[in-house]
């Protein structure tokens, strides 16, 4: 459920004209006073993705650039998050992209910083237990000096580990349509492992079982009508099950499917071969979105 206070600052963001473009955006979330802004970050991160509008996009793009474009701005975001985030998930992706963004951005300019604040704050040590580098990245022995790694990591086994696991193999199709669903809508920081067991058996399936792969696609149509969330089927599940050796099941489904046929609007298949391209073409028209 979505709380009072998230409500509110998903209702600023979504009535915000300044969120119209780009620009506009960058221009008016710079002057946001960093704790004003700590409250939006929070707030989109428990954003389902079904519920994620333009705006909400504009502002999360702010987001994720802001630790390529503004390091210092960035590193105080970060550090307001730790002050007064209550909600330890949402905290913790900090790291899924942010920190490790500013890092592998700006490192040397913000290393020094880092460690002068890390002497003091612990909240900011166990998040750093989270930073992840590859063996030659040049500020991996500085980082795990003063990371707080092994509180970081029983925190993200308990973050990840979902109280009731998928077992997808034993699922009928109709099970596995509303656990797609399910696992899709979900915000980027409310994901557990059942959200990769899903992606692992989506690729088992392509792989092994196209067939039974559109199947799975159907039967998402059956219950799914989001526009978000139908964009996500179309350019994922679909888009890369549609080859040679499916299109014959593709044509069938479109001809007698209605919201199928619309689902391949949303295909990109530019790249395909020839033959396959112009088939796709004939069942796509006009209809592309």
């Amino acid at each position: 459920m979505v709380s009072t206070e998230d409500a509110d600052m998903m209702a600023l963001i979504t009535a915000a004209p300044e969120l119209a473009t780009p620009d506009d955006t960058e221009a008016f979330l710079d002057a946001v006073p960093i704790e004003e802004l700590a409250s939006m970050w929070g707030a989109l991160q428990r954003l389902s993705r079904r519920d994620q509008t333009g705006a909400a996009w504009a502002a999360i793009l702010y987001f994720d650039h802001l630790p390529h474009k503004r390091p210092d701005r960035a590193f105080d975001l970060a550090l307001e998050v730790l002050r007064s985030e209550k909600d330890k998930p949402t905290v913790m992706h900090l790291n899924d992209k942010f920190m490790q963004s500013l890092l592998y951005a700006h490192g040397a300019a913000v290393i020094e910083r880092i460690e002068v604040e890390a002497k003091q704050n612990a909240a900011l040590r166990w998040l750093l237990g989270g930073i992840h580098f590859a063996p030659d990245e040049p500020f991996k022995r500085r980082i795990e000096a003063i990371a707080d790694s092994k509180g970081w990591r029983a925190d993200d086994r308990a973050r990840r580990t979902p109280k009731r696991p998928l077992d997808c193999e034993t699922m009928s199709v109709a099970e596995l349509a509303r656990a797609w669903v399910e696992q899709y809508s979900k915000s980027e920081r409310d994901r557990d492992d059942n959200f990769f067991a899903m992606m692992d058996y989506e690729r088992d399936l392509r792989e092994e079982y196209p067939d039974k792969a559109i199947d799975l696609i159907v039967e998402i149509l059956k219950i799914e009508t989001n526009a978000a969330m139908l964009s996500l089927l179309a350019a994922g599940p679909l888009e890369d099950v549609i080859s040679m050796e499916t299109i014959d099941r593709i044509e069938r489904e479109a001809a007698v499917n209605k919201r199928f046929r619309d689902l391949l609007g949303g295909v990109w298949y530019y790249r395909a071969p020839d033959e396959l391209k112009a088939r796709l073409d004939a069942l796509v028209g006009q209809n592309r979105w």
